[in-house]
């Protein structure tokens, strides 16, 4: 991670993964269900839906689309997120390569 000062405040460059650049345990994981949630939200707003007639597409209860609303997604697993997406007519495609380095990476790519 690169440092620079700031008005002498020493400031770290962050990578594009925010939850590695805090230690956190499964970074990767953690950023791929945002990146979803963060498609389900987008969805939900292009569609004007409320929380519970997205619920009902979902096929999840409102108060776990009032959890991911407000940041709270640890109890769905990344295959329900995109199970959601999916009910809400998205397509998602996985994409699987030879990594570049010795340990490869998840990567979220919104269209």
């Amino acid at each position: 991670m690169k440092s620079r000062l700031v008005e002498g405040i020493e400031v770290h460059e962050g990578t594009e993964n925010v939850f590695a650049d805090l230690g956190l345990a499964d970074a990767d994981k953690l950023k791929i269900k945002t990146g979803l949630v963060i498609q389900i939200r987008k969805a939900m707003q292009s569609r004007g839906l409320t929380q519970q007639e997205a619920a009902k597409r979902m096929g999840i209860t409102q108060p776990k689309v009032s959890d991911m609303m407000r940041g709270d997604f640890t109890n769905l697993s990344e295959r329900k997120l995109m199970d959601c997406l999916t009910r809400l007519g998205y397509d998602i495609e996985i994409s699987v390569r030879p990594a570049k380095s010795g340990v490869g990476h998840l990567r979220l790519t919104p269209a």
